[in-house]
């Protein structure tokens, strides 16, 4: 995200009226099929984890390239907010400081140490054709290839994100046969990673763009594992534009996110709140633009004023805390699971599952409780449904579902959990067929013995 130039009005009327149709992706079989699947990859328009688990990405941007010191740090923080994934910014060279070898094997790491999906992206790229000094993807794909070597058996971890919003607003006539080029030479070089495209239009794909060929360079992909990514600024100003575009996808089971999006911008007021719910409602990802450091008069666009968690600005506190926000619908990817060599010592916590089943209707009271020697201030509690079970309505604690993954987070009330203390909730919900105990239960991301 960097500075962008106003579209026209009949552009930016345009989003909600232009609704022509496109194909429908292609469904031959994908050339490597069992080397994408040992990674991130897509199914039925759907991005799934190596173990195929439904993934939606919940996350925010970090700016590594200019604040390289700062990412240990941040990292640890936007994972304790409750994200799932962080887009960090990397640089080829041409314009920035380029990301050595080295300094992006060390971000893999540390996103892998925070049980963060890595979303790496090309940052010189932006806004090619009408930036000075823009590079084009093909040059993203030589950065790439350059680094290859650290990024090979990361696909369970890392998506790779082609290159940063790589057309401004001129040029981005050839952005369907550049990008499809570049995915060709990803895969050549033997790339089985999902790889995520950016639109035309300093992202924002006003001219519809990407919107009308993403079914053929979806296509074009011999795997199948693209993931298209739009960038929502002042052209979705409105719920309309916003649901029009992302429905275009998905009702043609095209995966989607919104790779960058904020609370107001220089180029227009972005419609966070139906950014957000229609993320949501269609269980798709959104990373929000960004942690902290930015410059050229959006400043206003830090979550974390001057890097630090404790002071979240408004937009931070929004993402993270609001409604349909970070906290609330992030799901930790389940590669993430605790194991003996993920360094998860854990186990500070037993949880207890009451069930009351009346055949088609069920209560359960749940109680979880602290054995560490330190109190808990703010809990998520995740865990699976073992069959069809629907919530509807919680108490004590904030509880959302996503498929059969539920997550219940503290009310202001139940935030602090004392060392050797507890905690109770409680929800109420319907089911068909066979109720039952969930298998497991991870409390702020460690798993937690059950009684």
């Amino acid at each position: 995200m960097r500075r962008r130039l106003a579209t026209a009005a009949g552009a930016l009327l345009a989003i909600a009226a232009s609704l022509l149709a496109t194909p429908s992706p292609a469904q031959a079989e994908p050339r490597a099929e069992t080397q994408a699947a040992s990674g991130f990859h897509v199914t039925d328009g759907r991005l799934l984890d190596a173990n195929g688990k439904d993934f939606v990405l919940r996350g925010v941007n970090h700016a590594h390239t200019w604040y390289p010191t700062r990412t240990p740090q941040a990292l640890k923080d936007i994972k304790a907010l409750g994200a799932n994934s962080v887009r960090v910014v990397l640089a080829t060279g041409d314009r920035w400081t380029r990301t050595e070898a080295a300094d992006v094997a060390a971000i893999v790491t540390e996103c892998k140490r925070n049980r963060l999906v890595c979303v790496l992206e090309a940052h010189d790229t932006t806004g090619y054709g009408e930036q000075a000094g823009a590079v084009s993807l093909a040059r993203a794909v030589d950065y790439w290839l350059s680094i290859k070597d650290v990024l090979r058996g990361q696909e369970k971890y890392v998506v790779v994100n082609l290159g940063n919003e790589p057309y401004g607003n001129s040029g981005y006539g050839t952005w369907t046969s550049d990008t499809q080029s570049a995915i060709a030479r990803m895969r050549d070089a033997g790339f089985g990673h999902t790889l995520m495209v950016d639109a035309p239009n300093w992202g924002q794909d006003w001219t519809f763009t990407m919107r009308d060929n993403a079914s053929q360079v979806f296509a074009a992909d011999p795997d199948r594992n693209t993931v298209f990514s739009i960038h929502m600024y002042g052209v979705f100003d409105t719920a309309s534009e916003v649901n029009n575009y992302l429905n275009r996808f998905t009702s043609q089971r095209l995966p989607i996110v919104v790779g960058e999006f904020g609370n107001d911008h220089s180029d227009g007021n972005p419609d966070e709140d139906a950014i957000m719910a229609a993320a949501q409602r269609l269980g798709i990802g959104y990373l929000g633009w960004s942690w902290s450091g930015n410059g050229g008069g959006v400043e206003y666009l830090d979550m974390a004023t001057d890097f630090d968690a404790s002071r979240l600005s408004p937009w931070g506190r929004r993402i993270f805390d609001g409604s349909d926000g970070i906290r609330q619908t992030a799901r930790e990817a389940s590669v993430f699971a605790p194991g003996p060599d993920d360094g998860s010592t854990g186990r500070n916590c037993a949880v207890s599952y009451r069930l009351s089943d009346w055949g088609n209707w069920f209560n359960a009271d749940v109680t979880i409780r602290n054995t560490g020697t330190t109190a808990v201030k703010g809990w998520r509690l995740d865990f699976a449904f073992p069959g069809d079970q629907k919530l509807n309505q919680a108490w004590n604690a904030r509880a959302t579902q996503q498929g059969s993954q539920v997550r219940a987070a503290n009310e202001s009330w139940t935030e602090t959990i004392p060392a050797g203390g507890t905690v109770s909730f409680g929800f109420n919900g319907s089911s068909t067929g066979t109720n039952g105990v969930p298998a497991s239960f991870a409390l702020n991301g460690s798993s937690c013995t059950t009684s």
